[in-house]
């Protein structure tokens, strides 16, 4: 699975670290389409197109908490220089319809910071689905292995 920082992302993270900026109360892991695509630049949900709510989807997406159970893998690998941070697996379940409600198929997944203006919330990283994701009523929509990286460059 494709994975990026955004901009912002990298800009929050060093200002959580090294500015003691106040950590957001919660994440969010939120479905968007190919209509555009995250990417480096992207500073916003706004600025992407989210999956239509609906059937077992919310709109602003699944609630994280900074925890050992929600970020389940922390490693680090010196001979790499690679840290990573994984999720845990996400899992949205279709009830009395599909997800998404209509329109297109899920293709990235971002995670966000928390803003009750779902729009206005903070794009920290993004993940690439690698096609559109539908599901039926009755079917799960699992997002698994998102992992987020730092390596020396």
């Amino acid at each position: 699975m494709a994975v990026g920082w955004t901009n912002r992302g990298k800009y929050l993270l060093m200002g959580y670290l090294f500015r003691a900026s106040a950590l957001p109360a919660n994440l969010y892991v939120a479905l968007v389409t190919s209509a555009t695509a995250p990417t480096a630049d992207t500073n916003t949900l706004s600025q992407l197109t989210e999956i239509a709510a609906g059937n077992g989807y919310t709109t602003g997406g699944y609630q994280l908490t900074e925890n050992a159970t929600d970020f389940d893998v922390w490693s680090e690998d010196d001979t790499s220089d690679l840290s990573k941070i994984q999720l845990k697996d996400i899992v949205w379940t279709a009830s009395g319809g599909p997800i998404p409600a209509s329109g297109n198929g899920a293709r990235y997944a971002v995670l966000t910071d928390y803003n009750a203006t779902v729009g206005s919330r903070q794009v920290i990283a993004y993940w690439d689905l690698a096609s559109d994701r539908t599901v039926s009523s009755g079917q799960t929509l699992t997002l698994q292995d998102c992992e987020l990286r730092i390596t020396e460059s």
